[in-house]
């Protein structure tokens, strides 16, 4: 009686939760998952530097195509926070399975269009079945590995998160111009089979509660829909309509604000929620849960900006923008396996504070940029911003996630992913907002100063005029060259906004503690 009297206090040993047992099929079911988490997250980019092809091949408008990607991402961010409750209920096997081989059957259906409305249809059931793998692979590594294995698959899904929609456009880019666009999404048939064969034989991490299904919350799911689904066309659709006054955007900004009063009353009320939000009681994963926003705006920001930049500056094909891009895949590639190994050695904090530093000066570099900027100039930026993505993204996956108890994860990790996807919206609303009017800005100021007064103006001017023999069309030169200079400005507006924006929240890493080595999530 003594001795328990004296164990009870430090609860040492009894409190812990078992180690999991790793065996070989749960390895070999993990990489089939990543597998499949790939290509969700790659089909988010893999049409960006194809729209143009896809566009002639459907004779849709330049603002209908946009609808290629946006009905995607639309379906996707639904489905990832209600990933959580659905792999409790169903089990990760049959979720991950049906996910898949949905997934695949809707790839071949987009490859097969025949009219906008059609493949919008079709890329919209891939996102919402793509949406449901995300998740239960960050829940697989925090749940089925034990704390001395995770500083090896935290880098894993770290490279597959980062390196799947960086290297979108290039692999896009590469099938539209070697084949024709429908590979962009027949590619994803044999792996897809693959995938969903290996998932059904292999998974095996838990059991389904189908008594869930008595508590299903349908109207939760509207408001999520409603919530979720408005605020991503709002923010796609804001930019390119003046916000507010296009009516569209107003009527499916109301129709957001009330679906997340409505969300958010019945998943703080309800007894069995559509979306478990009890994880952000976690000063941690709330605190991560931000960074992963932020990481959002910067991994796909910079993804779309350098597409655009290369494309309407230096006149890139999808092709070219591709090979330009794959510097960042590949030190991604190569940073892994080092984060892996620094993740055990230093503390998870200084690795995310220099993560985010290294991706600040990453754009404040860029900020330097000029029309005449190409690969050799973009190819340092690149370098370090795949480093520096890689760093930030081990980091916070441990942080954020390895101080969850293993029932939280599920859900948490559904919360986790959409904050990323949140943030990759919103920073691409802004970054489109901002590129409009610093552009017009810098035109106006720069139209001001081409005068008559100024002679370098008036220089230039004249020897247009000669070599085109009409000063009308020297004046329309001029003024494309003024464009055009205004456009790269505006461009290194963005970047500086985006080097404060990781700079400023750098120090913020400090607010997190290390998860405990052995505990809920990865140790180091």
């Amino acid at each position: 009686m003594a001795a328990a009297a004296l164990a009870r206090p430090g609860r040492p040993a009894a409190e812990a939760p078992p180690e999991p047992v790793l065996t070989r099929r749960r390895v070999l079911a993990f990489v089939v998952m990543v597998f499949g988490m790939f290509m969700a997250i790659l089909d988010i980019q893999i049409v960006s530097a194809s729209l143009r092809e896809i566009q002639a091949g459907l004779g849709a408008s330049s603002s209908e195509i946009a609808w290629v990607q946006t009905g995607y991402l639309i379906a996707e961010v639904v489905m990832i926070p209600l990933s959580g409750f659905l792999a409790r209920m169903m089990g990760t096997r049959l979720l991950f399975a049906v996910s898949a081989g949905g997934f695949t059957a809707a790839s071949l259906l987009c490859a097969t269009s025949g009219s906008l409305p059609e493949i919008v249809l079709w890329r919209a059931v891939q996102g919402f079945l793509g949406g449901g793998m995300i998740p239960s692979v960050f829940a697989a590594a925090f749940t089925i590995f034990p704390a001395s294995k995770r500083p090896i698959v935290s880098p894993l899904i770290g490279l597959v998160a980062t390196l799947a929609p960086t290297v979108g456009p290039t692999v896009g880019g590469y099938l539209s111009h070697a084949f024709s666009w429908h590979w962009l999404f027949l590619v994803n048939v044999g792996p897809g089979i693959l995938v969903t064969a290996g998932a059904l034989l292999l998974i095996d991490f838990d059991r389904p509660d189908w008594r869930l299904w008595d508590h299903f919350d349908w109207l939760g799911l509207a408001a999520l829909a409603a919530f979720l689904g408005g605020l991503e066309y709002v923010l796609e659709e804001g930019p390119g309509g003046d916000w507010f006054s296009d009516r569209w955007v107003a009527v499916l900004a109301l129709v957001s604000a009330l679906g997340a009063a409505t969300f958010f009353w019945r998943a703080l009320t309800r007894e069995e929620p559509i979306v478990d939000l009890t994880a952000l009681g976690n000063a941690n994963f709330a605190v991560g849960s931000l960074f992963s926003f932020v990481m959002g705006v910067g991994l796909y920001g910079l993804t779309y900006l350098y597409p655009l930049f290369l494309g309407s500056v230096r006149g890139y094909d999808s092709l070219m923008i591709g090979q330009t891009m794959f510097v960042s895949g590949l030190a991604m590639m190569v940073a892994a396996p080092v984060t892996g190994v620094l993740s055990r050695r230093l503390d998870l904090r200084v690795m995310l504070m220099a993560g985010f530093v290294g991706f600040a000066v990453s754009t404040w570099w860029l900020t330097a940029i000029t029309a005449e900027w190409d690969f050799t100039q973009l190819l340092w930026p690149q370098v370090l911003r795949g480093l520096s993505l890689m760093t930030c993204m081990v980091s916070i996956n441990n942080l954020a996630l390895g101080t969850l108890p293993p029932s939280r994860i599920r859900g948490a990790s559904g919360l986790y992913n959409l904050m990323r996807n949140l943030g990759g919206a919103v920073g691409l609303a802004a970054i489109n907002t901002l590129l409009t009017d610093r552009e017009a800005l810098h035109v106006a100021r720069l139209s001001d100063s081409v005068s008559w007064t100024n002679a370098e103006a008036v220089r230039q001017l004249d020897a247009l005029s000669r070599t085109l023999g009409s000063p009308r069309a020297a004046l329309a030169q001029l003024a494309l060259r003024v464009q055009a200079q205004a456009a790269v400005m505006s461009f290194a507006d963005v970047f500086l906004l985006i080097t404060a924006l990781f700079g400023g929240l750098a120090a913020a890493a400090l607010l997190m503690r290390p998860p405990r080595a052995g505990a809920g999530g990865a140790g180091h």
